[in-house]
């Protein structure tokens, strides 16, 4: 197909605490469209005050797709984010209604958008050994391992543990690492717009918005999934989750569990910021986040529908 010819999908993207989620329900308030949500965090079942996940009432309002997909326990990769999202685009663009892509993920996204590597499917018994590596050793390891292999790899998995072994695992079985794997094409092209506050704006946000996780009681959710999963290694690498389920096993104190729970969202929130500074594509950055970006985004997606 032409590819000139293919639809355009909006994105609307940025770093964590920017406002995506509340910005995407007013655009629904006054258009005709369906959230696909892009975080990788989003799609697990009782995973909700850790996330930040809109609200059953806010889904009612305005339709989400991709969230509450999988169980905690369950095995979600991206090859099936993009499978799921390029489906409920689809489902979206066939009713008549606008479908926006919203989320923080910028390795889902960019997946979706640019294409990604057609690896060999996952071999459990070789993952299963990295994870006992990552336990005993932590990530620098592979990280290095992956980084001699192929920086651009290792840039990509952005420090997440999930990848991270999900790269090495392929380059150990293969002798290449992802990256040198063919891409598929994607369905559809993308225009997105990436909210990119300052650091000053930022950051202090980033604080309430963990104390509003703990008051919303982010332990008694982490309690709750433990005891339901016991096994769920994947779900338990988010943020948040991580460091309460240490605290409630007894490694270290409530206190400090929220300073680490601070420091990883702050470290994870910059890395965004050098993810996005090279998104490729038809790309426009917007200087605010919150209420201050409305005027741009609405009329950023306004010019997205013409």
């Amino acid at each position: 197909m032409d590819c000139a010819a293919l639809p355009i999908i909006p994105v609307l993207t940025g770093p964590t605490g920017t406002g995506k989620t509340e910005l995407a329900l007013r655009l629904g308030r006054l258009f005709p469209l369906a959230v696909i949500s892009a975080d990788a965090s989003m799609v697990y079942r009782g995973m909700d005050i850790g996330t930040a996940k809109p609200s059953q009432a806010q889904r009612e309002a305005v339709k989400h797709h991709l969230i509450d997909v999988v169980w905690p326990d369950q095995r979600f990769s991206v090859t099936d984010f993009i499978h799921l999202a390029e489906e409920a685009i689809q489902e979206t663009l066939a009713q008549g209604q606008v479908p926006l892509v919203v989320g923080g993920t910028g390795y889902y996204i960019r997946a979706l958008s640019e294409g990604m590597h057609t690896l060999p499917e996952p071999d459990s018994e070789v993952q299963a050994e990295l994870w006992k590596l990552v336990e005993r050793q932590g990530i620098e390891p592979l990280l290095q391992e992956l980084e001699r292999a192929s920086p651009e790899d290792a840039q990509r998995v952005q420090r997440n543990p999930r990848r991270l072994v999900r790269a090495v695992e392929v380059l150990r079985r293969t002798g290449l690492p992802p990256a040198r794997f063919p891409k598929r094409v994607p369905r559809f092209r993308y225009r997105k717009l990436v909210l990119w506050p300052d650091w000053a704006w930022l950051e202090p946000r980033l604080e309430l918005r963990v104390a509003g996780m703990f008051t919303q009681g982010l332990v008694q959710e982490v309690e709750g999934l433990l005891a339901a999963y016991p096994q769920m290694p994947t779900a338990l690498q988010g943020i948040g989750y991580k460091e309460v389920a240490g605290y409630l096993r007894g490694a270290y104190g409530l206190e400090e569990a929220r300073k680490a729970i601070i420091r990883a969202t702050r470290a994870y929130a910059k890395r965004q910021y050098t993810w996005f500074r090279k998104e490729p594509g038809e790309v426009t950055f917007l200087p605010h986040g919150g209420d201050e970006a409305w005027p741009g985004v609405l009329g950023w997606f306004r010019q997205a529908l013409e």
